[in-house]
């Protein structure tokens, strides 16, 4: 089956995008297809490369990363919403893109199933 993952949560803060996180993992495993991983609202800031959590916490940005690399998923930001929270090319972190709604809304005909979170 073929999934478009949509994230409004920030990458700190609440269990929204960590939840997100783990059940992309797990559709991947099962063996299910990710067509686009996209973050708008406040799910921007997990694409920020200034975040630094403390050793002991989880970095989601760069788990956000390896799993984009290991299975060539695309991560991509709204850019208007990565634009008012200060989200610009000089602080995106690498395998993020900036997008728009039109290209986010044609992923979303192709696939199968939407999960927001």
């Amino acid at each position: 089956m073929k999934y478009v993952i949509a994230i409004r949560h920030s990458v700190y803060g609440n269990q929204g995008a960590y939840l997100a996180y783990q059940i992309v993992q797990e559709l991947l495993v099962e063996g299910h297809t990710i067509t686009q991983i996209f973050f708008f609202q406040d799910g921007v800031s997990n694409a920020n490369k200034f975040v630094y959590p403390a050793n002991d916490e989880v970095n989601l940005v760069e788990n956000w990363k390896s799993l984009a690399e290991t299975y060539r998923l695309p991560l991509h930001l709204c850019i208007s919403a990565a634009q008012r929270r200060g989200i610009v090319e000089n602080n995106l972190s690498t395998h993020f893109t900036l997008a728009g709604l039109g290209e986010f809304s044609q992923t979303i005909l192709q696939a199968d199933r939407l999960l927001t979170f």
